[in-house]
């Protein structure tokens, strides 16, 4: 069915008013190179200015201290599996919950995403619970 141009028009303008937002194929890329500390994907992820703020530990990095901060992340996840699941969508803000099963110990993890232009802007994790039970 022919909708006309005039109406495809509209409905294409309206589309690029919604927010922008990750979306689950952006999401699981993102912990897949996380889990592998991938920094050159990683890094093609985030925008220039992105802003990773880790609350538990009160650090706000930019996209170099993130990247650089990888080599510490990859000794710690030697061994470690993780699973991953949106949780809630609000306008451009994605939340995702992340169980990290590392050798010692799991955590799970409240983390949110800011996309803009399929590159992260904003990250902010939060510890959510010790174990993944309520995962």
């Amino acid at each position: 069915m022919w909708i006309g141009w005039r109406k495809a028009l509209l409905l294409l303008s309206l589309l690029a008013a919604l927010p922008a937002r990750a979306d689950q194929n952006f999401i699981d890329d993102w912990y897949v190179a996380l889990m592998a500390a991938d920094r050159q994907k990683l890094g093609a992820m985030m925008s220039p200015d992105v802003k990773v703020s880790l609350l538990d530990l009160n650090v706000i990095q930019s996209k170099d201290e993130f990247i650089a901060s990888l080599e510490e992340w990859q000794k710690a996840v030697a061994g470690a599996t993780e699973k991953h699941r949106v949780a809630a969508i609000d306008g451009d803000i994605t939340t995702v919950l992340a169980c990290y099963d590392f050798p010692a110990n799991e955590v799970l993890m409240s983390e949110t995403f800011r996309v803009v232009d399929n590159l992260l802007v904003e990250n902010v994790q939060r510890m959510v619970a010790e174990n993944c039970d309520s995962y």
